[in-house]
């Protein structure tokens, strides 16, 4: 019988940027961190104020974390905010494979571009629309503003009725194209 010595599983990262770069951080908790590959002197401390600071490059950046939700993360590094996302490997190929493979919306959803009242609908369910066609009459600040279809198709479900008052972003309508 032949043991096999398991490889030690090494700790990995992928900071994403909002343009879509990719960072490879390889075992941020050690002396070695990698970074794509490349290994890299980072130490982060707290001076005695409690004040947080990267070093990297021979230089002090002061760090303070000022958003973070889920695994999006904001950072303010010397003034200058950055924000990106902490993933897994396997969370970082399942976001893009999932984009790849992302069917487009049949539905275009119709919302409120202001607070007011619905005065009137113009179409019912069921009945086809041209794009820019006029869907309903919302009344804002005493003005009567139509509301156009953004999409050619067929009103699919339609939410309000005359007589509604709406607040801005409320789901008016929905269009299947």
């Amino acid at each position: 019988m032949k043991l096999v010595k398991k490889k030690e599983q090494v700790a990995e990262y992928i900071a994403v940027t909002p343009a879509d770069n990719k960072y490879v951080i390889r075992d941020p908790f050690s002396e070695d961190i990698r970074i794509n590959g490349h290994r890299k002197e980072i130490k982060i401390f707290e001076n005695e104020e409690g004040f947080t600071f990267i070093e990297f490059g021979n230089k002090k950046y002061l760090a303070e974390i000022t958003d973070k939700s889920q695994n999006k993360y904001t950072v303010l590094l010397n003034g200058v905010s950055y924000s990106f996302t902490i993933e897994s490997p396997i969370s970082y190929k399942r976001r893009k494979y999932l984009e790849k493979h992302k069917q487009a919306s049949k539905t275009e959803i119709v919302t409120a571009p202001m607070p007011g009242k619905i005065i009137e609908l113009l179409v019912e369910e069921s009945s086809q629309v041209k794009e820019g066609e006029a869907i309903l009459i919302l009344e804002a600040m005493k003005m009567q503003n139509e509301i156009l279809a953004q999409v050619a198709g067929k009103i699919r479900k339609i939410n309000v009725k005359a007589g509604d008052s709406v607040t801005k972003d409320d789901v008016l309508m929905e269009i299947e194209r």
